[in-house]
């Protein structure tokens, strides 16, 4: 089939990995490898990472919470402490390729993300805050999980997204840096693209789409 429309994932994708930043930051507290995502992977639908992205919490109660549940793991850390370690550097290249698209498809965003500010990609600097924004007004529809109360891997937000774009699934590409979220994508009849790098990525959508980037 046709593509008709490329959808992005956002922190991963147009910015630097958030994993990058968890890994520094365990070795410099001496947690184990990988402590952070064990923790989000633990009880994934109904854990306090799952519940902020469906804004069913604040942060406080994030905050509690995530430290409560590293405790059970072995090694307490306050929710507050993983929030800042979201934000990564934008990828210049990704976001020319996703204008470069736009000018040939519909483009959509889906994002798990919490509250204004604390979201992947997201930043407490005023720079890197209208950085965001201005890749994020190139997309026809955004889905934010904490404002549709839907996240990723639930297939309804990609099913919501088909519907806002006018697209079927089978004419969609769809670019994220978690396997377990290209999955749903895939089984609804998307051209799934796992972003591993950059390079990875771009290279993968340019075979899917047909174009340079």
């Amino acid at each position: 089939m046709a593509i008709e429309a490329v959808i992005w994932d956002f922190g991963g994708v147009f910015t630097t990995s958030p994993f990058e930043a968890f890994a520094r930051f365990e070795a410099q507290r001496g947690l184990p490898e990988n402590f952070i995502r064990r923790v989000n992977a633990t009880n994934p639908d109904t854990n306090a990472w799952a519940l902020f992205e469906r804004s069913e919490i604040d942060a406080p109660a994030f905050d509690a919470r995530f430290l409560e549940e590293s405790a059970r793991l072995g090694h307490p850390l306050a929710g507050a402490e993983v929030l800042p370690l979201l934000s990564g550097d934008i990828r210049p290249r990704v976001v020319a390729a996703l204008k470069t698209c736009k000018a040939c498809f519909r483009v959509g965003c889906i994002t798990n993300n919490v509250v204004t500010g604390h979201g992947a990609g997201m930043s407490g600097s005023a720079d890197k805050a209208a950085a965001v924004a201005r890749i994020i007004a190139e997309f026809e529809v955004v889905l934010e999980s904490s404002k549709v109360g839907v996240r990723k891997p639930d297939p309804r937000i990609y099913q919501m997204m088909c519907e806002a774009l006018g697209v079927a699934p089978e004419n969609c590409v769809y670019l994220d840096d978690l396997g377990v979220n290209c999955k749903p994508a895939a089984a609804l009849g998307m051209t799934a693209i796992k972003v591993a790098t950059e390079d990875q990525a771009l290279a993968d959508l340019a075979a899917a789409t047909g174009l340079a980037f």
